[in-house]
């Protein structure tokens, strides 16, 4: 099935209705339209990008953001999300305008009124968008804009994100067997960090050791800084008593923001589905659910989430007996 955007102009509902499928699953795509630092990485058509000024997402808040290009020059005109309805993960309802840098909509623009709809099934997602228009000539007149030729672009550049951004959590396996690993983050000195473990702890590297970004295919339309390929994409380091570090660089030019805070997990891996449900519902109890449990596109059954005392886990359960 193909996950080309599809357009179509219903001229008698002064409406335009688009058609979008990503191979990822729904909870990631919500966020990927939800979250700002996820926007601003795919939104605008290249060779511009968005940049968010201000994010509030909730009923009756709103996003404000312009297009930037790649000389740092601005789009003439800033545009605004001001959010209606929002049922999470499915649905939001929001009125786009272009506006100045305050917000204050452009009266000799057209308003469009969105409606967005999400279904997931596994590991896919389709996302369907209704536009209304208050007159036809509003509906032409965005549509001559290049309003599908720019959509489109952005739509594709979600797809290399999506790709790419969740690749760093692909992990490795060769068996069931339970296993709790220590899942680092740095900004840039991975490598630098576990050159220095492995003196320390006499320790190996394993699994896939050390990988970079560069060694994989990356999309070419993924926003990657050229010298950011050579950070690490996973590391995997055997320490004292059998315990492994895994670690990955979290690149800004691809969107991630690192803080002390959540530069480090708890991975356990669970032999069971049913045990990794046990484990999840009884750690978020009391605490903050990041990433709720479910079946990923990168094959595992995954989560993460800060306990009650403030410690982030990561749950994983990866089948490799597959029938």
């Amino acid at each position: 099935m193909t996950n080309e955007a599809v357009f179509t102009k219903d001229l008698q509902n002064k409406k335009l209705n688009v058609v979008r499928a990503f191979d990822a699953p729904i909870d990631l795509v919500w966020r990927a339209w939800t979250e700002s630092e996820m926007l601003d990485q795919w939104w605008a058509p290249k060779p511009y990008r968005a940049e968010t000024k201000e994010m509030d997402f909730r009923e009756g808040g709103r996003w404000i953001y312009q297009m930037v290009g790649p000389e740092h020059t601005e789009h003439s005109s800033w545009c605004k999300e001001e959010f209606k309805t929002i049922v999470t993960p499915q649905k939001i309802t929001n009125a786009v305008s272009f506006c100045n840098e305050d917000g204050v909509t452009d009266a000799d623009l057209p308003v469009m009124n969105w409606e967005k709809n999400f279904t997931g099934e596994g590991e896919r997602t389709t996302v369907n968008i209704d536009i209304y228009f208050d007159q036809l000539t509003d509906l032409e007149k965005i549509v001559g804009m290049g309003f599908q030729e720019g959509f489109t672009a952005g739509l594709s550049n979600l797809d290399d994100y999506l790709a790419a951004g969740f690749k760093l959590r692909k992990e490795m396996k060769t068996s069931n067997a339970p296993r709790v690993t220590t899942y680092l983050n740095f900004p840039g000195n991975t490598e630098e960090a576990f050159l220095f473990y492995k003196d320390v702890f006499r320790g190996e590297f394993t699994g896939k050791k050390l990988t970079r970004f560069s060694d994989i295919e990356l999309p070419a339309e993924v926003q990657m800084k050229e010298e950011d390929k050579k950070l690490i994409i996973h590391a995997e380091l055997t320490i004292m008593g059998g315990h492994v570090l895994m670690a990955t660089d979290a690149p800004e030019s691809m969107g991630f923001k690192l803080n002390t805070g959540n530069n480090m997990h708890i991975n356990v891996e669970p032999e069971s589905r049913e045990e990794t449900e046990r484990l999840f519902n009884e750690l978020s109890a009391g605490g903050k659910v990041s990433m709720p449990l479910a079946d990923m596109f990168f094959g595992a059954y995954f989560a993460e989430l800060t306990d009650k005392f403030g410690i982030n886990w990561m749950l994983t359960y990866q089948n490799v007996n597959h029938d």
